[in-house]
């Protein structure tokens, strides 16, 4: 069974890798051995685990499947290490966080260290993708995501919800008043997030409702470009609340007579989910859905 377990390190190693060199120097081992424990591995159960193409590997349909399994395996080892490692150090816990809005993970965070004073926190800020692929892959403990699709993998908690805004120009019509109705889009030079993001897919469904055309000028990846270009005059934006930041020249508006909203949740993997440290977050960070005040 331990010649086993050497076999499925090697190759969770090149399967997380994409590479025998690479999965060679992170096990610290020649890569002649990686490469004869993945073959041996594969003889011995008369499989095909990888695609070999020079220097590039693929992981086959069976390799994936393994690969799913041996995430979880070595996984829980890499959180073995880290535990040693804080405990080694007298920490009380390293809180790996990973999320798509700044703004909501620092709300968390600042929350988190009020309540738990010896946690050290690393945080990671990526798409909803990547978020997802390094809670999966263990890179990170808990991800806040904005809305999550049903997997059992996943133990989701709701965390906060918060209304969308309009943003104008400090000498847009619209800069004089607190609020707006939502039917005033239609006659705007909208600058959209791009398609797939959650706030861009919550305004248009809630438009789409009320036969409301959005007329987008420009499409933009990134919050903080959106906050540029409205104060450069070049139409207007959507955030959620939480993430509007004040730049100069710019005001956020309240959108009135229908409700758009974004819901953001705290996820761990459900294998994970009783682990003390975890578990006492995800207790501690769920509603009431209200913003801290400043």
């Amino acid at each position: 069974m331990y010649q086993y377990h050497k076999w499925i390190r090697s190759f969770h190693a090149v399967a997380k890798a994409h590479s025998f060199t690479a999965a060679a120097i992170y096990l610290k081992i020649g890569q002649p051995t990686i490469s004869e424990q993945v073959k041996a591995l594969e003889d011995r159960f008369a499989v095909e685990l990888f695609y070999r193409r020079g220097r590039h590997v693929e992981l086959t349909d069976a390799g994936r499947r393994l690969y799913e399994i041996t995430e979880g395996i070595f996984g829980q080892e890499d959180e073995a290490v880290q535990l040693l490692q804080s405990l080694h150090s007298q920490k009380t816990g390293l809180l790996r966080i990973g999320a798509v809005s700044p703004p909501v993970v620092m709300n968390l965070t600042y929350d988190l260290m009020r309540k738990h004073p010896g946690i050290e926190f690393a945080i990671s800020i990526n798409s909803e993708k990547e978020t997802l692929a390094r809670l999966y892959d263990f890179t990170i403990d808990i991800a806040i995501l904005a809305i999550v699709d049903p997997d059992k993998r996943l133990h989701v908690v709701p965390y906060r919800t918060y209304p969308i805004v309009a943003v104008v120009r400090d000498d847009h019509p619209w800069a004089k008043k607190s609020s707006v109705p939502l039917a005033s889009i239609k006659n705007e030079a909208a600058i959209m997030r791009e398609r797939g993001s959650k706030t861009r897919d919550l305004l248009e469904n809630a438009c789409s409702n009320q036969g409301i055309q959005i007329n987008c000028v420009m499409e933009l990846n990134s919050r903080e470009a959106i906050m540029h270009a409205i104060a450069e005059g070049m139409g207007i934006g959507f955030v959620s609340e939480i993430e509007y930041v004040a730049i100069p020249g710019t005001k956020a508006i309240k959108l009135i007579d229908t409700t758009v909203t974004i819901d953001y949740y705290m996820c761990s993997l459900a294998v994970r989910k009783n682990r003390p440290l975890i578990k006492s977050v995800l207790e501690s960070g769920t509603p009431p859905k209200t913003t801290r005040k400043k």
